[in-house]
């Protein structure tokens, strides 16, 4: 017989006392360790249970050298890329027992810096990072802290990466079927690899069959610079190819206060397939990223890099596809 614990802290002394079992028996019970009976375990969790026992997880960390936490550092949560991206790396890394300290950036270089600082000094195992840019932070090319990287392929580290550059010729192979040929380009920040790599996509097929009447770089905003606007409103291409859906839908937005119809009068595509593409009217055409598949393999990633340090370091490429929605249509003739 046992009474409930009122007391804030629960000590694993006091859940053997109350079960009438060895501390040692206890931790085996908790841990799901050592030779311990189902029936025994099953109680003793049952026990700690009423009695509102919570583990010392700052001890255990000193005992096993592990803190069960994982950094995730993001750029911008803003962008709907982002807390889907998220959702699925925390859902991941709660099915592996790890909790996640989440950090957005802000795009900024120095907040980067001392996120990144600050989760090491938290003693995280390991850090997942969607970097703002292609320069990574000196502390982790170190490789002291055990870190997988999303979008990026960086020297020395893991990365969990889209293959981008086809992205970028799916975008242009939709269009050029549609019988398009004078585009225009809005690629994404020219110091991030992948902005670079869906550009490149793009510009290897238009060169060949059509012509890119323009290309301007972009962040990755729906808020589109003065000199973008000023470019649309030149109505010298019959479609445009964004960096990203959100750049994409800010440009269906501009257009729309033109007096421009979109697919009618020019076609848009996108990329990313962010959850607000296909709430968009039209639909936005784009580039379906597997975000999900690409956070889940990242917790698994860095899981492997934590339990094997001395492995060499992987890079896992995604495939993407092209989404068809309404922001395409053949241009317009006479």
């Amino acid at each position: 017989m046992f009474t409930e614990k009122n007391e804030t802290t629960v000590t694993l002394k006091q859940v053997a006392e109350a079960a009438g079992v060895s501390l040692a028996t206890v931790s085996y019970c908790l841990n799901d360790s050592g030779s311990v009976g189902q029936q025994t375990r099953q109680r003793v969790k049952a026990i700690a249970e009423k009695l509102g026992y919570r583990p010392n997880l700052a001890a255990k960390a000193m005992r096993t050298g592990r803190t069960k936490a994982l950094g995730f550092v993001v750029p911008d949560l803003t962008n709907p890329f982002f807390p889907q991206l998220t959702q699925s790396v925390m859902a991941a890394a709660s099915a592996a027992g790890y909790d996640v300290f989440l950090t957005d950036t802000f795009g900024a270089k120095d907040a980067e810096s001392r996120s990144i600082a600050a989760l090491i000094r938290r003693g995280i195992d390991g850090l997942v990072w969607f970097p703002i840019d292609d320069a990574a932070t000196p502390d982790i090319r170190l490789g002291r802290t055990p870190t997988v990287v999303i979008d990026r392929a960086l020297d020395g580290l893991d990365s969990i990466v889209a293959d981008c550059q086809a992205g970028g010729r799916l975008a242009a192979a939709a269009l050029l079927e549609a019988g398009h040929r004078r585009i225009g380009m809005l690629s994404g920040p020219g110091d991030t690899q992948s902005a670079r790599q869906r550009a490149a996509g793009a510009r290897e097929l238009i060169r060949g069959d059509a012509q890119l009447v323009w290309e301007l770089e972009v962040a990755y905003s729906m808020d589109l610079d003065a000199s973008v606007v000023e470019t649309l409103a030149r109505a010298d291409v019959t479609a445009v190819i964004a960096g990203a859906d959100v750049v994409a839908i800010g440009v269906m937005k501009e257009l729309t206060r033109m007096g421009r119809r979109v697919p009618q009068d020019i076609s848009v595509v996108g990329f990313d397939n962010i959850p607000w593409s296909e709430l968009c009217s039209p639909g936005l055409t784009t580039i379906d990223m597997p975000v999900s598949d690409m956070g889940f393999e990242a917790v698994q990633a860095i899981v492997r890099r934590i339990g094997a340090p001395a492995e060499p370091r992987r890079r896992t490429v995604f495939d993407v596809s092209l989404m068809k929605r309404g922001s395409i249509a053949p241009p317009r003739t006479g």
